[in-house]
């Protein structure tokens, strides 16, 4: 591994192909054995660093379309959380389904990264050893005609790194070779890392037809808007025309969005919003002040879409405010998948729910574009070594977090991997915003 290190650092891309890939590598995993660790706890007690582990695990044979890859740098997402708190479910289940390779007493975990291609299988044409590239997580063979519109639909559609072995926490990782993108050249390893999973996913949620298919003008009500998906979707907001109205949980998270450009904002401590009386039953009062509060920052105004993603907690809630024949746009659901709410002000008011779950290759496609040409940006605030990934997970588990929290893999220290320097120069304030510099 080192050998191939080496060549990466001195930007010798073009002799990769010709270094020995090794029999095993680091990983960060989580042990089917200790599927049950946790029984019994409560949510918020399950502590990402007991289960996570950094192991030397076995390389996994190259097959047909796929691609291995160096990773210099990955990201915590919301699912690495649940991969590492055994919930909703333990993902051994989803490898013992898809069985053959990846079904093992270990989960390599992560469904992001950067680096570097070191091989590809059969029939790959479009990449080679030596690319720099970002890997987007869908996973899709598209041997069903139902994923050929549209390949979320696809009946075998799976999260790599969640659903699959193999993931990004690691030094090398397998990927499908229709999930890997050009890195852009004006970020490092970390930065260009961060984005994948939740960029894609708020583009598709927010910005795609198959989402909210937003327009200029619209009004945007963006729940979390410092966090991981909340801070792409409020970026594409203002860059798209809309206005945002950013849900945060702090004054030092209403500022991160405020120098994003976002005017509306809810500080939701400030405020003491309890759209729960108890674990059974919501408090429409609740709802009815906090669309208060929407009308008297934006003029009157509901929100014509509302970007869900907490779930449980938030969802009456958001399909109260939203404006008549408005839409909610829901995934993920962080604080819980079982949502409440009353019916009557969606059907009465022809309000519709979108599901969104990821983001095919195209809409990908389109949100690391975006990233390369400068119109959207990374909102990293911390970086971990890949040692210090439970508590990085821990971090985002207890939403002591902004934005996105990175993990050098490969890559020695923060900064590398910036091909074009002027570019950066052009926008380092934006790329530094989360950093708080």
């Amino acid at each position: 591994m080192q050998k191939i290190l080496d060549a990466i650092l001195a930007d010798e891309l073009d002799a990769i192909g010709s270094l020995d890939v090794p029999e095993s590598y680091r990983g960060v995993t989580v042990h089917a054995d200790e599927a049950d660790m946790f029984s019994g706890l409560e949510t918020r007690d399950k502590d990402p660093r007991k289960s996570l582990h950094v192991d030397e695990v076995a390389t996994p044979e190259l097959g047909p379309g796929e691609a291995l890859v160096a990773v210099m740098a990955s990201a915590i997402n919301y699912n690495t959380v649940w991969t590492s708190i055994f919930e909703p479910v333990s993902t051994f289940g989803f490898l013992k389904k898809l069985g053959g390779r990846h079904d093992l007493p270990y989960h390599v975990v992560g469904s992001d990264l950067a680096g570097v291609v070191v091989r590809v299988g059969p029939g790959v044409t479009a990449w080679k050893p030596g690319d720099r590239v970002v890997a987007h997580c869908l996973d899709v063979p598209l041997e069903a005609p139902d994923g050929h519109n549209d390949t979320m639909l696809d009946p075998q559609q799976r999260i790599w790194g969640f659903e699959t072995n193999f993931g990004g926490l690691a030094d090398l990782a397998l990927v499908k070779s229709n999930q890997l993108m050009p890195m852009p050249k004006h970020l490092t390893w970390e930065e260009a890392a961060s984005p994948g999973l939740v960029n894609s996913t708020a583009y598709r949620q927010l910005v795609s037809t198959n989402g909210g298919n937003m327009k200029q003008g619209d009004t945007v009500l963006i729940w979390g808007a410092s966090g991981g998906l909340g801070s792409y979707a409020t970026q594409f907001a203002l860059n798209g025309g809309a206005t945002p109205i950013c849900v945060v949980s702090s004054p030092e998270k209403a500022e991160i969005v405020r120098s994003m450009g976002a005017e509306l904002i809810i500080d939701r401590s400030a405020e003491g919003y309890k759209f729960w009386k108890n674990e059974q039953e919501q408090d429409p009062r609740e709802w009815k002040r906090f669309g208060a509060k929407i009308r008297e920052l934006t003029g009157g105004e509901d929100p014509d879409i509302v970007f869900e993603h907490p779930g449980r907690e938030t969802f009456g809630a958001s399909v109260f405010v939203t404006r008549k024949g408005g839409k909610i746009v829901t995934c993920a659901s962080t604080s819980g998948y079982m949502h409440q709410y009353d019916n009557r002000y969606l059907w009465m008011n022809l309000k519709s729910i979108i599901s969104s779950h990821f983001a095919n290759y195209r809409e990908a496609w389109e949100a690391n574009r975006l990233i390369a040409k400068g119109k959207i940006h990374p909102t990293v605030s911390k970086v971990y070594s890949m040692d210090e990934t439970g508590q990085a997970a821990f971090d985002v588990h207890r939403n002591a977090h902004q934005g996105k929290v990175g993990v050098l893999c490969l890559a020695p220290e923060e900064g590398l991997g910036v091909l074009d320097h002027e570019m950066r120069a052009k926008h380092l304030t934006a790329i530094n915003r989360f950093r708080g510099v």
